[in-house]
């Protein structure tokens, strides 16, 4: 097959498409307007030191396990992972802390000792509902093409019923957490994972519960950090033949009889294509950043469907006073406040609930500190407003302040740094990644029918494909990477059907 396919963007999802593509024979050209690949997994300098300041939680190895055979090669090959000890470490204002760990057995004792038994027995039972719910949507939504609900029980059959209607899409996770639960610290923690794509527990389904079955199934750290994961991804589609040229921004989408026929790039060039797998945020796309003929590709996201955007901050300096895993998790004391300002009244939280990625931390529950100073991204959440009214110097020192105060009042203590640290708002997130205000993983998933919003791999128009955390399944390193791969599968079919 000579096809000639361009993919915009060099993020996991169209390096993904990219290593599919090339691997089939196909002719690919991966046009990236930055100088090294990734797109949300991006590093940040401080004073010489890289650290990662986009996805830090790697799960679902299985996905780039499949993606590296595909191609003939093994993720092992180019990868050194560890499995994680410490999912996370949680901590609260009055002192209090709790490990979840890869071993369920390890949690359930943890939680007992924390809450007590009965909490730990409803926590078994939550994990239990959790891959329940994993399991009927695995195959049925997460690995198909198809997003419509319809599609999706039709697909389930009769066997499959009891477990998708198992799934409580009309349910919020909140609520359900507040049955599951009777220890507030249990639903906050467990509610957290509605931020893992960019929402409010208190909007989105109960269906996100499946979060704690992927968790289960394996944390994974990538020696020399996050970026190692596309900077293996785009060598190997390399060796495939794909070629990836930087610097290369992308202005136009080409239209010719309501068909994608190329690109045009900033410098004028033009790039002919059969087909172009378009691997940014959609939301650039049809807000017209890509010419007014391919902004009818999808549909616009209002605003206020928009995802979590964050302040950041990197940070090279020396910690004492806590015990810092490599993912550490520190609460506010009023969570529902905490979202209503996010979602509702679009501002910084008063106290925002704090995560810290320790990136010189081991994987193991007794890893011991660096000595001198380490590498740390600090985030909280924020609201997607970048692009519509940019935060006060004032409102951003006071969040800094709060959220300091609130690790110093959890026991936290960063001491001497190397150098300033460096920070990014909302209105940065949304230069990095246009027309977005900063979301980070597209559309938020408030209420049942909004994972179902999502675009699918195919554009209304015909030849233009879609990729990347804003499209089907959902935001994160390995759905991105199954957004690509899905987009390569359609297109390879529809390359196949012209032909014939």
């Amino acid at each position: 097959m000579t096809r000639h396919v361009a993919v915009v963007g060099a993020g996991i999802g169209g390096l993904a498409a990219a290593l599919d593509l090339a691997s089939r024979g196909v002719r690919v050209t991966v046009l990236e307007r930055e100088a090294l690949p990734g797109g949300k997994l991006r590093q940040q300098e401080v004073d010489g030191a890289r650290i990662d300041a986009g996805p830090t939680v790697f799960t679902m190895r299985w996905v780039l396990d499949e993606l590296f055979d595909a191609a003939g090669t093994s993720l092992a090959d180019h990868l050194t992972l560890r499995p994680a000890e410490v999912l996370a470490r949680h901590a609260w204002t009055d002192g209090s802390r709790l490990d979840l760990f890869a071993d369920r057995r390890r949690s359930e004792d943890a939680i007992a000792a924390f809450a007590g038994p009965g909490e730990a027995r409803r926590f078994g039972d939550f994990c239990d509902r959790a891959q329940r719910i994993w399991t009927a949507l695995e195959h049925t939504f997460v690995r198909n093409t198809q997003t419509n609900p319809a599609g999706l029980v039709r697909r389930a059959g009769i066997g499959g019923f009891r477990g998708i209607n198992e799934i409580s899409p009309y349910a919020t996770l909140w609520s359900t957490l507040s049955k599951q639960f009777k220890d507030p610290r249990l639903r906050q923690l467990f509610g957290r994972y509605a931020t893992y794509c960019g929402s409010s527990p208190f909007l989105s389904p109960a269906t996100l519960m499946l979060i704690a079955h992927v968790e289960q199934r394996g944390v994974w750290l990538v020696d020399g950090g996050m970026r190692r994961i596309p900077e293996a991804l785009a060598a190997v589609a390399r060796t495939k033949g794909a070629e990836i040229r930087y610097r290369a921004e992308v202005e136009d989408v080409l239209v010719d009889r309501r068909r994608a026929t190329g690109l045009r790039l900033a410098d004028g060039e033009v790039v002919e294509a059969d087909a172009i797998v378009f691997n940014a945020d959609t939301a650039s796309l049809a807000a017209g950043h890509f010419g007014a003929a391919a902004a009818r590709a999808v549909p616009p996201l209002q605003s206020g469907e928009r995802s979590l955007s964050a302040v950041t901050w990197a940070i090279h300096g020396e910690v004492s006073g806590f015990p810092l895993s490599h993912h550490t998790v520190f609460f506010s004391s009023d969570y529902p406040a905490e979202f209503r300002q996010i979602f509702q009244h679009r501002c910084l939280p008063g106290e925002p609930t704090t995560y810290i990625c320790a990136q010189d931390r081991g994987a193991q529950a007794d890893a011991p500190a660096p000595h001198g100073p380490e590498r740390l991204l600090c985030l909280v959440n924020a609201p997607p407003r970048g692009d519509i009214k940019g935060f006060e110097g004032t409102e951003i020192e006071q969040c800094e302040k709060t959220t300091f105060g609130l690790l110093a009042r959890c026991g936290l203590t960063i001491g001497r740094m190397t150098a300033t640290p460096v920070r990014t708002t909302p209105a940065e997130f949304n230069r990095l990644f246009p027309a977005t205000g900063g979301a980070l993983y597209g559309r938020a998933s408030h209420g049942w029918r909004a994972t179902f919003q999502r675009p699918g791999a195919r554009s209304k128009i015909p030849g233009l494909y879609l990729a990347g955390g804003s499209v089907h399944p959902g935001p994160g390193v390995p759905m991105a990477t199954l957004s690509g791969r899905t987009a390569a599968r359609i297109l390879l079919g529809d390359l196949v059907s012209r032909r014939r």
